[in-house]
């Protein structure tokens, strides 16, 4: 059965983004450090061997995005395509979208909640899991009890200030882990949301 999951790549004390993260500076100061664990060796494109090729290849093999407004629009919505195969993203929002959204004909807005953005991401999936994006969606998918999964990049540095991931919860969640793979650059663990 498919799986809403969260990705997301975060420093030791809980960062998702570091200070300064706004349209001009996605991610915030230091951001590509979170993700270096993804790049292949100069910078150049992403890795396509290893762990990191492997998880990375998990990531490209969902059937939808689904993410917050926020995220979405600091990247311009990932150029309309985030994996550059067609893939649909959806976007929780409270409002409709600004007009240059027009161009993309695989991003949709769904201002009724996340519980029918995450209805509309599965059925579009096709049976493949659902890629989430962003802290404040995340905690919502988990407020609502529509997040299965959570996969952690714990990468090994300490931020100091940025956005959290889990700044927000409503209430205790437990989780169960899936997998751990230790590297280098960064330990990968994935937990099961517990019902």
């Amino acid at each position: 059965m498919a799986a809403a999951v969260l990705y997301m790549s975060m420093s030791l004390d809980g960062y998702i983004s570091g200070p300064n993260d706004e349209p001009g500076n996605p991610g915030g100061d230091g951001f590509g450090r979170l993700h270096a664990w993804a790049l292949a060796p100069g910078g150049e494109g992403f890795r396509t061997a290893g762990v990191a090729g492997k998880l990375l290849a998990e990531v490209s093999s969902t059937g939808a995005v689904l993410v917050g407004r926020r995220t979405a629009e600091q990247v311009d919505h990932w150029g309309g395509d985030h994996h550059d195969r067609g893939v649909p993203i959806f976007v929780v929002s409270h409002r409709p979208p600004g007009p240059l959204v027009a161009a993309y004909p695989l991003v949709t807005y769904v201002n009724d909640g996340i519980e029918s953005a995450m209805a509309q991401a599965k059925a579009a999936a096709g049976g493949r899991d659902v890629l989430v994006h962003g802290a404040y969606t995340a905690q919502r998918a988990l407020e609502t009890g529509v997040l299965d999964e959570v996969q952690i990049h714990q990468v090994p540095v300490l931020f100091g200030g940025g956005r959290r991931l889990f700044d927000v919860l409503p209430s205790h969640i437990e989780l169960d882990v899936l997998q751990v793979i230790d590297t280098p650059e960064a330990t990968h663990i994935r937990y099961r949301v517990r019902r």
